[in-house]
């Protein structure tokens, strides 16, 4: 062995070492944020679910055939508040009736529509 020879790593390759372990670290918070917000949309979307499905089971309830027509509502689900409208559209067939329920956020933007058809009792 010279006596110029050390033992080690060079700078370069120390460098090199950094920079990798640094495209790690940033692939690794970016698919983190991306996990976040499919979490956050997946519970938005479940809440705005909810209020549409307990809007058109209560329209159900009632027992009555629904007039045509659009009209606004409102709910809270999981401490969040969500608008809507309600749509309901003539079928066809006149002993039916098309309902749909348009769920947006506190924001105003879209989040959810369901459909559903109701019938004459």
């Amino acid at each position: 062995m010279s006596p110029h020879a050390t033992r080690g790593f060079t700078l370069i390759e120390v460098l090199v070492a950094l920079v990798i372990v640094a495209i790690a670290l940033g692939a690794g918070i970016k698919a983190a944020g991306a996990l976040t917000h499919n979490a956050e949309r997946l519970a938005e979307v479940s809440a705005a679910q909810w209020c549409a499905e307990n809007l058109l089971t209560e329209l159900r309830l009632t027992h009555q055939f629904p007039d045509i027509g659009e009209s606004p509502f409102s709910c809270e689900q999981l401490g969040r508040s969500y608008d809507g409208k309600l749509k309901v559209s003539p079928t066809p067939n006149p002993n039916f009736r098309r309902v749909d329920a348009a769920v947006a956020n506190d924001q105003g933007q879209p989040v959810l529509s369901l459909s559903t058809i109701m019938g004459k009792l």
